[in-house]
């Protein structure tokens, strides 16, 4: 049958539930656990600064391993000789290998719905959110079992001095020995961690639930505060933290709401922080949602209205930077917060803003000074800028407003994709600094352009959705039904699913009735909160989307700046750039 949801809808208060846990709520026995055992491969320590060269997975049930997931990976930059020598994976080997951005989403469905686990977890698991957040993939907050802590519960000290992988491999005698590639690792880590189930066996440990909660740091007080999930469902939705005078501690997500809320009460949550969110908890409120799109637009309005203690990303809500041309003779960039039409944003930070500035002030003659300059009688005294023939000095009457417009109609042009040709300029540039040998400031410019395409690319593609009335899209739900989601001027309206057997259409029909009436406001995004409409951009945009129907064409502007992401791309990787844009 058909769901259907209107997303203006408040959430509403869901009663306490106590009592003991039923016989189906006592957990998922470990030989129906599906586990994902990774490894990775890099090019150093730091999940922000080095890349994964290999990922290695095997995917175990019952004992029995039911797929292998294996690819070198091109971490595009150099790996240092140390690490070279250590792995055994030199730049040639993954020269011409996958890169990161085409491996995750494929690594991310190989692992989708299983417990993930890695031998020190931490390292390995940081890496893949890192990669999600730098490829625009929401990570799944899966369950992290990590072999070492595992084995540290478990054996005594005489028993295993040492936890690191080839000692418990030797100590298990395992078929497979680590290598430091990252396929042996795993398998090899799959062998240990069944020995180490075999040993929490025996202290009555046999369930998911039980195993997270084995681990070390859980209190009986946490335990005991399992019950707050009895009452939850086991469905897509949004779960509120509630405390002990109504007030809402923490909002999240999740796939399964039951699942999610009980792995608080174990020990895989590791956050001192959540921690003491839990212990100060005395209820979980849940609003049940059609898709996870609609769980995360859900989550994202109820951050800004309650902004809850505990949330990192609820601090500023409604923070975001924008870039936009004063109102006066002589137009500058000026940095504002509140954005109008033709403003190019939204920013997250405000130097991320400042260096896209700066990338227009390189390909475009507009001032930076902020003085105000009348139309005419101009009588202030040049600046230095001036003298180094930066700025033709409209202060002091050398330019008139005519001669000035060009570079407004240049920055204009360029924000809303009419034309590409300062992109074309900051090329020539860099060329002519490369011919020069002057590599830092090269480097320098490149890192800017590349800033300013990625964040033109963004900033068009938002525009273009927010600029729709209506759109109706569709994903495959995996089980032979339908997700829907209508949006409006960049906002979720409505959302909801028909079910395998039902007939798609009327669902349609009936959640464009229903949906949230939205009404645009001036500006960019025509009033869509940037974050939502990213949100709703990310889930159109994931292969097997389909477009149900517009009330207008969905277009990208003629000169748009998504032509150069590869280039982008490519500034991105510190790589060389062959081909020229004409």
């Amino acid at each position: 049958m058909g769901h259907r949801r209107k997303l203006s809808d408040p959430v509403a208060n869901v009663g306490h539930v106590t009592g003991q846990l039923s016989f189906d709520e006592l957990g998922t026995p470990l030989r129906d656990t599906t586990f994902v055992v990774f490894d990775l491969e890099t090019t150093g320590g730091s999940a922000e600064e080095d890349a994964v060269t290999e990922i290695g997975a095997v995917k175990v049930r019952g004992g029995q391993v039911i797929g292998e997931f294996a690819t070198l990976v091109d971490p595009e930059r150099g790996i240092p000789p140390m690490v070279a020598q250590l792995t055994g994976i030199t730049q040639l080997m993954v020269t011409g290998a996958p890169t990161m951005k085409t491996v995750l989403p494929a690594f991310l469905e190989f692992a989708a719905g299983a417990v993930l686990v890695a031998h020190n977890s931490g390292f390995d698991v940081g890496f893949m959110k890192a990669a999600c957040e730098r490829h625009g993939y929401r990570w799944p907050k899966p369950s992290v079992v990590c072999t070492v802590k595992l084995a540290r519960r478990v054996l005594s000290r005489d028993e295993a001095p040492s936890c690191r992988l080839s000692a418990l491999s030797d100590l298990f005698h395992t078929e497979t020995k680590p290598t430091h590639r990252a396929l042996a690792d795993a398998r090899t880590t799959v062998e240990v961690l069944h020995a180490l189930l075999e040993r929490v066996g025996n202290v009555g440990v046999h369930s998911l639930e039980e195993l997270l909660a084995y681990l070390p740091e859980v209190t009986p007080e946490q335990r005991r505060k399992r019950s707050l999930a009895a009452h939850l469902p086991s469905t897509p939705g949004v779960y509120l933290f509630r405390g002990p005078k109504e007030e809402v501690l923490y909002v999240g997500t999740a796939s399964d709401l039951r699942r999610r809320v009980r792995q608080y009460f174990t020990a895989s949550e590791g956050r001192r922080r959540l921690r003491e969110m839990v212990a100060l908890a005395v209820r979980v409120d849940a609003v049940e949602c059609a898709h996870p799109l609609e769980a995360e637009v859900r989550e994202l309005r109820l951050l800004r209205a309650h902004r809850p203690a505990y949330n990192r990303r609820s601090k500023n809500p409604h923070h975001a930077w924008w870039l936009t041309l004063t109102d006066e003779p002589f137009p500058r960039i000026s940095l504002v917060k509140v954005p109008r039409d033709g403003a190019l944003g939204p920013f997250r930070t405000r130097k991320a803003a400042e260096s896209v500035a700066d990338a227009l002030l390189d390909a475009v003659p507009l001032r930076s000074c902020t003085i105000k300059i009348p139309a005419a009688n101009q009588r202030a005294s040049p600046c230095a800028l001036a003298e180094l023939d930066r700025c033709k000095a409209p202060c002091a009457g050398r330019q008139t407003v005519d001669e000035y417009s060009p570079a407004v109609v240049a920055v204009q042009d360029l924000v809303i994709g009419r034309s590409a040709d300062p992109l074309r300029t900051l090329v020539t540039q860099l060329d002519g600094l490369a011919s020069a040998e002057r590599f830092e400031e090269a480097a320098r410019r490149r890192d800017r352009l590349a800033g300013l395409v990625r964040s033109l690319d963004r900033a068009q593609r938002l525009a273009a959705l927010a600029s729709l009335p209506q759109l109706v899209a569709a994903r495959p739900d995996r089980e032979g039904g339908w997700e829907f989601s209508v949006v409006r001027y960049g906002r979720l309206a409505s959302a909801g699913v028909a079910r395998r057997g039902t007939r798609p259409m009327p669902v349609v029909d009936a959640l464009v009735a229903s949906a949230e009436t939205v009404i645009p406001t001036p500006g960019p995004l025509r009033g869509a909160p940037p974050e939502e409409a990213g949100v709703v951009l990310r889930w159109l945009d994931q292969p097997g989307t389909r477009l149900v129907y517009a009330d207008e064409p969905w277009s990208s502007p003629a000169a748009a700046a998504a032509a150069w992401v590869p280039w982008a791309e490519q500034a991105a990787s510190a790589r060389p750039v062959h081909d020229r844009w004409n």
